[in-house]
């Protein structure tokens, strides 16, 4: 049998699990693994800016495709650089292959040139991790690490490869199959317990879904459709769930949560039976646990059984794909009779419709609703702040419309890599990268990145001179003691500050300034006149990124507003 270094088997490895692009920045350890890159012309390499940047590309890679993102860096800095990354992808479910150089074994634990033990540091943040010791585990491990990845509930997989191990000889056969003990993903559905759930639905008089992103990452949107227009029960969403149905829809009403629209919020409090597909009931959706759906009977479908009733507690848990579990429901599920039940919901609609006072200067509702004319066939990204509530409370969305962000992270800088990431998983699709002035400085040198690689993605910075999301916090509940969030302050500043004057300091950057720095098209927004054709002229530029700054008001607030610690229906509607 032909012997192969470890780093050319890696190689055929990537091409047997059909792999076509690897985030990679290189260093000692993994030299040799580049240099095997460079004799090929089938994988393509991009080089990120930063590591942290990287994982992050490979994450809206794999979300926007379905496909596993994979990374690879070197050790120690390289290593440590990932780990927000890793955690990002974590907790949002994101298949991930994380591949980390290693020193060679015999410096491992002398502390050694950049050495760190990062299976350690990201144990609690992955779906699995190891490091490989032997060459002759090489096959097995990379086939074990890709199956592992994408199957069950997804998630990223870490293999550190010391460079001796990647050096030596060995076989050249990489395995068909599978077989790991211990991991055994559920893949069926158990009817007994969906009869239970469906049986409630049967006998409730206010019935409601909640969905989660486990919907979308199961590519469930069509058969959720068909069970709503069956069933005719209203659906809410988190909003990792939003696009699972049509926004447009008559029976979706919704998100929930910290920032979820007041109807939907109303109908999480009143309903009867909560019937729950992919989503692991986290905080920011239940707020006060003990005052969430109190009046229901609450079934949870989720496909990692460790989610079910955590938080919490349900009366008919179930174990299963969401895809597998709708297109099972649907041979069962009848008409339910919602108009009463829907009526109520509509008129909490009209009472406190979603809707933006108009003030002065542009509202981020006036974008977002401009940024709807082009939905078709886009992905949204976001990045975390008050522009990403914005985006996920007015978006319109529907089959041909992705929304990617950080959910259970909350990871500011995702916005422009995970659009970097999505462009090139998708050169047909228009991509948006709804960011702030903060996270946007987050990750900025992937401009950099966007230009290389000539990605038209239109980068759209709400710019509203402060740290948005804590300034609103301190706003509401600490007596406006603006600290730490003025993104305008200089050392001369007064030490106290209660919200902008005359003489505060120009904005540092200037931004349409920096996108000329980087050869690409830079605007500013400061009228709403102005929005449509900042957004027209950023499309027709296809060469490349284009930045629109958009100057939006400081003390513009996201609404609703459930303060930690409340019910859901005790909502914060203005101040």
């Amino acid at each position: 049998m032909k012997q192969i270094p470890g780093t050319e088997l890696l190689i055929k490895a990537l091409r047997e699990e059909g792999v076509d692009t690897v985030f990679g920045y290189p260093g000692g350890m993994v030299t040799d693994i580049f240099d095997e890159l460079y004799n090929q012309d089938d994988i393509r390499l991009i080089l990120p800016r930063h590591e942290q940047a990287l994982v992050h590309e490979a994450d809206g890679y794999a979300r926007s495709t379905g496909k596993i993102g994979v990374c690879l860096v070197t050790s120690g800095p390289g290593a440590t650089n990932t780990v927000t990354g890793i955690a990002t992808a974590y907790y949002d479910s994101v298949p991930l292959l994380v591949l980390t150089g290693q020193v060679p074994c015999n410096l491992i634990g002398n502390d050694a040139f950049q050495e760190a033990d990062i299976i350690g540091i990201t144990r609690s943040i992955c779906k699995y991790g190891l490091i490989l010791k032997k060459r002759e585990d090489l096959g097995r491990v990379l086939k074990e690490a890709f199956y592992i990845a994408q199957t069950g509930k997804p998630g990223p997989v870490i293999i550190d490869l010391p460079k001796d191990v990647m050096a030596q000889l060995g076989d050249s056969v990489y395995p068909d199959t599978v077989d790991i003990r211990g991991y055994k993903p559920s893949t069926g559905v158990h009817i007994g317990q969906l009869k239970k759930g469906i049986d409630l639905l049967k006998n409730a008089k206010k019935p409601l879904f909640l969905i989660g992103g486990g919907v979308n990452i199961a590519h469930a949107h069509e058969e959720l459709t068909k069970l709503v227009e069956k069933t005719h029960i209203p659906v809410v969403t988190t909003i990792m769930g939003k696009g699972a149905l049509d926004t447009d829809h008559p029976y979706y009403v919704g998100n929930i949560g910290m920032h979820g629209c007041y109807a939907g919020n109303m109908a999480i409090s009143d309903c009867d039976v909560l019937f729950s597909i992919g989503t692991r009931f986290s905080d920011r959706v239940t707020s006060k646990i003990s005052d969430f759906a109190k009046h229901a009977k609450i079934v949870h479908i989720d496909i990692d059984s460790s989610s079910i009733s955590r938080n919490i507690v349900v009366d008919v848990p179930i174990v299963a794909d969401a895809k597998e579990a709708i297109q099972a429901m649907l041979r069962y599920v009848k008409e339910a009779d919602t108009a009463e039940w829907m009526n109520q919901i509509h008129a909490w609609a009209d009472a406190h419709p979603l809707h933006m006072k108009k003030g002065h200067g542009i509202t981020p509702e006036a974008i977002i609703q401009a940024i709807n004319e082009h939905k078709e066939n886009a992905i949204v990204v976001t990045d975390v702040g008050q522009h990403q509530m914005w985006t996920t409370q007015y978006l319109q969305m529907d089959a041909s419309t992705r929304l990617l962000t950080s959910g259970g992270m909350g990871t500011m800088g995702y916005g422009l890599p995970g659009a970097v990431g999505a462009q090139l998983a998708n050169p047909d699709k228009t991509v948006f990268c709804i960011t702030g002035d903060g996270g946007m400085q987050m990750n900025i040198q992937e401009m950099a990145t966007a230009v290389a690689e000539e990605l038209p993605i239109v980068i759209c910075i709400f710019n509203n001179h402060y740290l948005g999301m804590v300034r609103q916090m301190q706003a509401l509940f600490y007596r406006r003691h603006y600290s730490g969030v003025c993104t305008r302050r200089r050392k001369t500043c007064p030490p106290r500050c209660g919200g902008p004057s005359s003489i505060c300091p120009d904005y540092t950057p200037d931004f349409v300034k920096l996108a000329d720095s980087y050869g690409c098209l830079g605007l500013r927004v400061q009228e709403e006149d102005q929005i449509k054709p900042a957004l027209e002229q950023a499309l027709a530029n296809k060469k490349g990124p284009t930045i629109i700054e958009f100057v939006i008001a400081c003390d513009d607030l996201v609404f609703p507003m459930v303060q930690g610690g409340k019910a859901l229906n005790d909502m914060i509607l203005d101040c």
